[in-house]
């Protein structure tokens, strides 16, 4: 290991002396690096937003064959026929409001709840982190805004917000486990229906988020929901909270699984960049390889030379590029949101280390067959070649 670590100074001033070449190499493998990272945090925030909750006690029930917000307009006393089916803790009406209902990296979600609803509203672990709901509960303008959003648009505690056409003041911030939690703003529901024009206090909600007293037996109350409203004008279709939301999120999910296609491209190709970089390398340094072994370099510390090129190559690159994916990640608090349903982009350091002993490893593979063919060559073939 001695050994190895004496060589790398030796392989610094190799890289160095083509610049042009290592730069455009290592610029290439961070692109790449950027990039798989880059998917893996979509990725990773699209199975958090499909899988939390799974055994969560919360029904959805939206309007039938409608996915947009916009278009879900049911009657806000359906809230008492759901709360007379057997099982029913709660079920809490609540508005939805979407600066854009296509899939966006840049969208607020407004969630008008009634005024004694709000904490049936959020999980049970959801906490204010700042402000108090008190001073919702005093204004008709006030929000509770989640943390993401909160962060992602600079808002503080006693700031006025607008988005969507309305203005709110902004009441409180919260911290919740809950992806969707942590980026909507909750307002006063009949301030957000009045704001929208359905109709005042009394008119249309976008869905019922609906308590259950047994997780186990959902699937069932879903069904008797959906049968109480069948021959109404306005029928439901109710499904768990996470299947609803992986529902919202199918063509985010789609796109996902491309993205995880481009990934694994991006490492075939900082593969072939490392192994074309160190394959150029040999043929302009045969003769500084013959030259070496005159003075008593042996064949197989100039092929573990090949090799430690390719992890320094591998490694500067995946540095700059994992490292860098995550900082943008970390700092730009990215939300992709779809028919009102948002998924966070977000990575933890470690999905940065991990680009980065996968660059680190691709750049050792690279370097074997060439370090194996040097360690293998003779000082006359190495002369012969030159």
């Amino acid at each position: 290991m001695s050994r190895l670590l004496r060589l790398v100074p030796v392989v610094f001033r190799t890289i160095r002396r083509s610049p042009i070449r290592s730069g455009l190499t290592i610029t290439g493998i961070a692109m790449a690096m950027y990039l798989f990272t880059g998917v893996e945090a979509m990725r990773s925030g699209v199975n958090e937003a499909t899988e939390a909750g799974a055994g969560d006690s919360v029904l959805v029930v939206y309007r039938e064959n409608r996915y947009c917000p916009f278009t879900s307009r049911l009657p806000q006393w359906y809230a008492d026929r759901i709360e007379r089916i057997d099982g029913v803790r709660a079920a809490v009406p609540m508005q939805v409001l979407v600066s854009n209902c296509r899939a966006s990296l840049d969208v607020v979600t407004f969630r008008g709840v009634p005024d004694d609803k709000l904490d049936d509203s959020l999980d049970s672990q959801t906490v204010i982190t700042a402000g108090s709901t008190d001073d919702w509960k005093r204004r008709g303008d006030a929000a509770v805004v989640g943390s993401a959003l909160a962060a992602r648009r600079g808002i503080r505690v006693g700031d006025l917000f607008s988005a969507a056409g309305i203005s709110v003041y902004v009441a409180g911030i919260l911290e919740s486990e809950e992806m969707q939690e942590r980026n909507s703003a909750w307002v006063h529901l009949p301030f957000l229906q009045e704001a929208m024009r359905r109709g005042g206090t009394g008119g249309f909600v976008t869905q019922f988020n609906v308590h259950v007293d047994d997780p186990t037996r959902m699937d069932d109350i879903a069904a008797r929901i959906d049968d109480t409203f069948r021959h109404d004008e306005r029928p439901t279709s109710t499904s768990p909270e996470k299947a609803f939301v992986g529902r919202a999120a199918r063509d985010i999910v789609g796109i996902a699984n491309f993205a995880g296609i481009l990934g694994w491209g991006a490492l075939a190709a900082v593969f072939a960049l490392i192994a074309n970089a160190i394959m150029l390398a040999m043929r302009d340094r045969i003769r500084d390889h013959a030259i070496m072994q005159t003075l008593g370099w042996t064949s197989p510390l100039i092929g573990w030379m090949v090799l430690v090129e390719g992890a320094l190559l591998g490694l500067f690159g995946g540095v700059l590029g994992a490292f860098g994916a995550w900082l943008t990640i970390q700092y730009g608090r990215f939300a992709m949101t779809m028919e009102g349903t948002s998924i966070e982009i977000s990575t933890s350091v470690w999905t940065a280390v991990i680009g980065t002993g996968l660059a680190l490893g691709l750049g050792i593979l690279a370097g074997v067959a060439p370090a194996v063919r040097l360690s293998r060559r003779s000082i006359a073939s190495s002369f012969g070649a030159v």
